[in-house]
């Protein structure tokens, strides 16, 4: 199960993406399962970011030293000059997520039921999981973020 492809912001679109791409049964990655929040993982996240008020949220992965900031042309107040900013600190590139990727994520659920702004970094670059011997560039690359995602 894909726990990125949990949250209720698109689920039946990422599911019929994910299926045509020939993703249709449990797997390391791309998985949507059978609905959003059927994972444990999902639904504590999910639950816990309703019992908060958070302002922004960031959520890592890693592949591709890119930030994403939007959902479906959804643009938060202030997402996109903090997405800037986070670019600045961090070297990595703000853009927007493919469409084909662009469903079901926590930062499209916090998008669209606050819009609020909510970013996934992507550290690194390389094979997955990145070797260990990019923990300090990709913590280098990504301490501005936090302390500036902290102040806001």
């Amino acid at each position: 199960m894909d726990l990125n492809l949990q949250f209720p912001a698109g689920w039946s679109e990422a599911r019929k993406i994910k299926f045509e791409q020939g993703y249709t049964k449990p797997a390391p990655r791309d998985f949507v399962g059978g609905g959003p929040l059927t994972e444990p993982e999902a639904l504590a996240i999910y639950n816990f970011t309703l019992a908060h008020n958070f302002y922004l949220t960031i959520s890592y992965h890693t592949q591709g030293k890119e930030i994403y900031w939007d959902f479906q042309n959804i643009n938060p107040p202030r997402g996109y000059e903090i997405g800037e900013e986070f670019a600045r600190v961090s070297g990595y590139n703000l853009t927007q997520t493919a469409y084909n990727s662009s469903f079901a994520g926590y930062k499209d659920w916090f998008i669209q039921n606050y819009n609020r702004p909510s970013y996934t970094i992507e550290a690194g670059i390389g094979v997955n999981p990145l070797p260990i011997s990019q923990f300090n560039e990709i913590y280098k690359d990504n301490e501005g973020i936090l302390v500036y995602g902290i102040i806001l």
